[in-house]
């Protein structure tokens, strides 16, 4: 056994032996004293600790500690009821704190029992009583918590096992230090007692056995018994303290003194405050300024003090943070986030800048959240977060957009000005500045406050610049949404469904098809601008067909197929007609003897002049088609549909290309021209 065990071992025994072995005076004022240094050395380790845990030996300390005082008070108490002294600590607190006043002493000694067992003793036990519960209660989802980190990976094995060896020490330190209150408390209601009977019994045996009169009784015992109780309960009260602040204290990085400057001094201007109500109070209250205006200057001055050091201190932290941003500069690892594309980009010029600056009233960026949701709900696609930003390359009134870093679409706004688009007859009184509208290439005009009320009346289609620009960035994103759709994006998408429809996803993935290949389907509708809103309906045919083909051109053609009820009503509204192109027989024939197969699947294989007539053709059906104010469709036969929609893709990408079996029976069908060859 070591040294330092045996004098632990050979202490505890010694304090055992002190209520019974009587103690010379000498050692019992040796003994006081170390009582005294242990209450102070305690109360300091507990300002200074950290984390509660840093104390954890506290509970137990606290019960020796009681023993050890209820030792002493054995002890005293021998020598004041037999030899009626009890050494120079006990005299020496009993004549210095009474001033030979007894009643002065006896109420000091209530005053600092009561303080200690009411207040301190009291909170300390509460305080340590609801932090076991909420311990002990919390420890379940502690424990997940730590089992989900270690299931991420975010933690090895040995740092869960530290964690979790933690949370068990929490509660049971805080379950020990709630039942340790309790011998503080009973320490107070025994020295209560121990006045009681040092009182009693000194003036009994004083009177009986020594032969003194009551007076000299009451005066030798009645300053002892103070004496005793004041040098037992001041370190009792010193170490009931240091265990309110222990169970009190949350976890922090530094000690009590760090944090009470760090957290409580940091406000200098409210300390200008306080100086100034201090001066306050001397000048209209019978309180003379002698005594309120140095206290108010000590605090005005530490408040300068302080602001100053909160000055430096901020420059400091600006200089470290220049400091790591040059640094991460130079460091070979700083290129790796260049490397990073955003999804969408929305540069603009800084005569721009009034669009997104909401405190110049712009509102580009709750424009944007809805067109986000407007995105979610007609295509289905959760649109990423677009990055907006000023560029001074650009002109003062450009913008573009940007997908995946490419430029895809640029414009001009004039911000003073309103875009007014003709309906098909001009006004010679609208004049303005010649334009094109950006999202739909359509012929308009710039025009001026002055000249809006007239251009509504003649008809004119008037836009102010964030409606121009957010109707633009809605086509971009609709055009380009089959770009913005990656597997993981995919993946996101399927797992939203899961929630509702586990089995289905169960079913499809991976057992028939990949990730990939449901995203190569999904990209190929969105590409033609058909709405994936429906993803169930869209994996269940995918479930049905994909034990069959893996080819996503002929998954996708058997999802539109599935999809007829939606694409009649994106194409043709509720008991409308449907005007269509319609493929000639010869021209379907054509197609079909074209398709060429190979390992990576069907194409097709015209030859040019073919190609070149096929173009030439159905151009002058669009026109005519447009010209008489509808929008072109093509319709065909389900076996070319995707092939002539290849052919048409690079020339007449915006030109919707449907087949017979994408239609619903009840919608009825015009053809407007046919193409043939």
């Amino acid at each position: 056994m070591r040294i330092k065990d045996l004098v632990v071992l050979i202490g505890i025994i010694g304090i055992v032996l002190m209520m019974v072995v009587p103690v010379p005076i000498w050692l019992l004022d040796v003994l006081l004293i170390i009582n005294i240094s242990i209450a102070l050395m305690i109360i300091l380790v507990g300002m200074n600790t950290q984390d509660a845990l840093e104390f954890s030996i506290f509970p137990s300390l606290l019960l020796i500690t009681t023993l050890f005082r209820l030792a002493l008070n054995v002890s005293t108490t021998r020598n004041i009821l037999a030899n009626a002294e009890a050494g120079n600590v006990v005299k020496t607190f009993g004549s210095f704190v009474a001033q030979g006043n007894i009643v002065v002493g006896f109420v000091v000694f209530i005053i600092l029992v009561l303080v200690q067992f009411i207040v301190i003793t009291k909170g300390s036990e509460r305080v340590a009583e609801v932090a076991a519960r909420f311990t002990l209660d919390a420890m379940p989802g502690k424990q997940m918590s730590i089992d989900a980190d270690l299931n991420a990976g975010l933690i090895n094995e040995q740092q869960a096992k530290e964690r979790r060896e933690k949370i068990s020490k929490e509660a049971d330190f805080y379950g020990a230090m709630d039942g340790a209150s309790k011998f503080v408390k009973g320490d107070a209601i025994a020295g209560i007692i121990i006045l009681i009977i040092n009182i009693l019994g000194g003036l009994i045996i004083g009177m009986t056995m020594k032969g003194m009169s009551i007076s000299e009784a009451g005066q030798i015992y009645s300053i002892l018994t103070i004496g005793d109780g004041l040098v037992s309960q001041i370190p009792a009260l010193l170490i009931s303290t240091a265990a309110g602040l222990i169970v009190t204290r949350a976890s922090s990085e530094g000690n009590l003194a760090h944090d009470l400057t760090s957290q409580i001094l940091s406000y200098p201007k409210l300390l200008y405050i306080v100086a100034g109500t201090i001066t306050v109070l001397g000048i209209f209250t019978p309180i003379h300024l002698a005594t309120t205006l140095p206290i108010a200057a000590v605090l005005a001055f530490a408040a300068r003090k302080m602001q100053q050091n909160l000055v430096r201190k901020q420059a400091q932290v600006d200089l470290l943070e220049e400091e790591q941003q040059i640094e991460e500069v130079r460091s070979p690892e700083s290129v790796i986030s260049l490397l990073q594309v955003d999804p969408i980009e929305f540069e603009f010029g800084y005569g721009l800048i009034p669009l997104a600056d909401t405190q110049q009233g712009g509102d580009l960026l709750d424009r944007i959240i809805l067109i986000r949701r407007q995105c979610a709900l007609e295509l289905g696609l959760v649109v990423p977060v677009i990055r907006i930003r000023d560029n001074i390359q650009l002109k003062p009134n450009e913008y573009v957009i940007k997908i995946k870093g490419n430029m895809v679409a640029r414009g001009e706004l004039l911000l003073n000005h309103y875009l007014a688009m003709s309906p098909g007859i001009e006004d010679d009184s609208i004049t303005g500045i010649d334009t094109l509208e950006p999202a739909f290439g359509l012929p308009a005009l710039w025009i001026d406050e002055a000249v809006k009320e007239r251009a509504e009346l003649s008809g004119y289609t008037v836009v102010d610049p964030p409606s121009v620009v957010a109707t633009h960035l809605t086509e971009v994103i609709k055009r380009h949404a089959h770009e913005l759709l990656g597997r993981q994006e995919t993946r996101s998408l399927i797992e939203n469904v899961k929630e509702s429809y586990p089995a289905l996803v169960d079913d499809l993935i991976p057992n028939v098809l990949t990730i990939g290949d449901v995203q190569k389907v999904l990209v190929k509708l969105l590409r033609e601008k058909i709405s994936i809103r429906d993803l169930v309906t869209i994996l269940e045919s995918l479930a049905d067909y994909g034990t069959y083909t893996k080819d996503p051109e002929i998954l996708t053609e058997y999802v539109r197929q599935a999809l007829s009820r939606q694409i009649t009503q994106q194409f043709a509204s509720t008991g409308d007609s449907l005007k269509v192109i319609t493929v000639g027989p010869m021209l379907e024939k054509k197609i079909a003897e074209s398709v060429q197969q190979s390992d990576q699947g069907s194409y097709l294989a015209l030859d040019p002049s073919s190609t070149q007539m096929i173009y030439q053709r159905l151009s002058d059906q669009v026109t005519k088609l447009i010209q008489s104010g509808q929008q072109p469709v093509v319709l065909t036969s389900p076996t070319i549909r995707m092939y002539l929609r290849q052919l048409l893709e690079r020339t007449m990408q915006d030109i919707p290309v449907l087949s017979y079996s994408e239609l619903e029976p009840n919608v009825e069908i015009q053809s407007m021209g046919v193409v043939n060859l």
